[in-house]
């Protein structure tokens, strides 16, 4: 392959500028982080104490390989939502080692509202569900919740991808083989207590491990009959006379030994073959990323040199270099294994939808995954490239990422906005992950663009009223507050917050993160052998 050089001055006031901004930015992300992960109240720190549980972070220590990986998932989802306080969303969620296998774990967070589910709990929960099926990942459930949130309980109940979806996913789940382990570290109330009804197998800690469909109000309310949770539905209960559990903890730090010992018992995943090679450093330090990339979204720069800093070695294969040059696709290989990388330089015309078409087709026959580096406003509009059909052609290269079967992994490096994001394998077209950089914003249309917009619209009907053109002050009347809401429901904590994306992430880190995540994917095959397109309108 051809090694990417350089083109980037590091001396440049131009870089040490970009790599402020950036740097500055990603301070407010590790700060978001810590936040996330550390911010909880004494009263909730005294209480877990108290009882003998464990945090969730020691939980994960202790269940974790030494000196392995976590990929955390989602780690910021529901940042600012609810009353500010429900970090995670309720719960941690990630990729990690566990008995030398790769395993998904959910762990509720206790010192969260007793680990009450939100609506953005459930979501994230189905999130974790649709990575375990399509990357075919034992899920191992650390459980510790108070149940649904009950005033938000509209949210979180009744409809498709609400809280029934997930014992709707443990039985689909169930029926693809792929093994559910649950510990049952705390309360397992309402239908909460289908999640451990539903898994393979259930450890139980004596104490405040409980299952029960109704807890003590519920059923003194019901029937009259006073009980404990223990009595009701407790370690000793469930393993001896009701058969719902399997295995008897004496306490987390047990049933985590329990856990690890199941895992190790799991037969070895089939892992799909890739022609792999000798995993090599980039030839350029991936901190250079900081500098490269604009301060301004808006404005351009060479997507090459970003992939000089991701892929082994900087060795890239460029495909159709001379044409379609807004889009770089090209091979190359991120931690020994090869990928096909899709890169934006501008805005998609015609020719370059039907070169990344072309290229995705042939990285789906070859069963080489897919990397989509997604910075993009669009298509190109306009009379003359309609007459070119370019709608057609964009078409063709939406109808490739959709249908295609390998996998496929999105980083939203800059913007992501219209049919641009659909092209380049947004969320709705199921990368198998996602992420963001902290610079990322998304939307239809840009903020200005969205004013420029609704202001020509409205001029248009005032001269077709025969009334004269807004004035400056009609003008700033719109203007203002789109651009406002754009900017603020289109950056990247937005995004993560809504669980658009599975976390922001430092661009110096994404190599190690899409390496990650390829292997993870490997657990399922590359496909079932049905290959082929949809229509494609000539």
């Amino acid at each position: 392959m051809d090694t990417i050089e350089t083109q980037i001055d590091t001396g440049s006031d131009e870089f040490k500028k970009n790599r402020e901004v950036m740097e500055t930015l990603l301070e407010d992300l590790n700060t978001e982080m810590k936040r996330a992960m550390e911010e909880r109240s004494p009263k909730a720190k005294d209480r877990l104490a108290e009882v003998g549980k464990m945090p969730v972070t020691k939980k994960l220590e202790m269940l974790l390989d030494k000196n392995t990986p976590f990929l955390e998932i989602a780690p910021l989802a529901a940042r600012g939502m609810y009353d500010g306080k429900i970090h995670k969303a309720g719960a941690v969620l990630g990729i990690g080692m566990v008995a030398g296998k790769e395993v998904l774990i959910s762990a509720n967070d206790a010192m969260i509202k007793g680990g009450a589910a939100y609506p953005m709990s459930v979501k994230k929960s189905l999130r974790g569900q649709t990575i375990a099926m399509e990357n075919r990942l034992p899920m191992i459930n650390l459980l510790d919740s108070a149940g649904a949130y009950l005033p938000m309980q509209s949210e979180i109940f009744p409809d498709v991808d609400d809280g029934g979806r997930v014992f709707y996913n443990q039985a689909l789940m169930s029926k693809m083989g792929i093994p559910q382990i649950t510990a049952v570290m705390g309360l397992c109330t309402a239908g909460g207590a289908y999640v451990p009804a539903m898994s393979d197998e259930v450890v139980h800690v004596k104490g405040h491990g409980a299952i029960f469909l109704g807890g003590p109000p519920l059923v003194k309310a019901a029937t009259g009959e006073e009980v404990t949770a223990d009595e009701l539905g407790g370690a000793t209960l469930h393993c001896s006379e009701s058969g719902v559990s399997d295995y008897y903890a004496e306490d987390d730090a047990h049933a985590i030994e329990i856990l690890r010992n199941i895992v190790a018992n799991l037969p070895d995943a089939d892992k799909a073959q890739l022609t792999t090679r000798e995993s090599l450093p980039p030839l350029y330090d991936p901190k250079e990323i900081y500098g490269i990339v604009p301060r301004d979204i808006a404005t351009p720069y060479d997507i090459r040199e970003v992939i000089a800093r991701m892929v082994d070695g900087s060795a890239f294969l460029e495909f159709k270099e001379l044409y379609g040059p807004t889009l770089i696709c090209g091979f190359a290989h991120i931690h020994g294994y090869p990928v096909g990388i899709l890169g934006n330089n501008g805005i998609l015309f015609s020719e370059s939808a039907l070169k990344g078409t072309q290229f995705i087709q042939l990285c789906d026959r070859r069963k080489i995954p897919l990397v989509f580096l997604q910075n993009i406003t669009g298509f190109i509009i306009g009379k003359e490239y309609e007459r070119g059909g370019i709608t057609k052609n964009g078409h063709k290269m939406v109808n490739a990422v959709s249908t295609a079967t390998v996998p496929k992994f999105t980083v939203m490096i800059g913007a992501s906005f219209g049919a641009g994001n659909y092209a380049m394998c947004g969320r709705a077209y199921s990368p198998r992950f996602l992420w963001t950089w902290p610079n990322h914003q998304i939307g239809v249309m840009g903020g200005q663009q969205a004013a420029d917009v609704l202001i020509t619209l409205q001029n248009d009907q005032r001269i077709r009223a025969g009334q004269p053109p807004m004035t400056e002050e009609e003008v700033a009347f719109i203007r203002e507050p789109v651009i406002a809401a754009a900017l603020k429901e289109g950056d990247a904590y937005y995004s993560t917050s809504n669980l658009w994306d599975d976390g922001i992430l430092d661009p110096a880190k994404t190599r190690d993160v899409l390496g990650l995540a390829i292997s993870a994917a490997l657990n399922a095959p590359i496909r079932d052998d049905v290959y082929g397109y949809g229509t494609f309108r000539m």
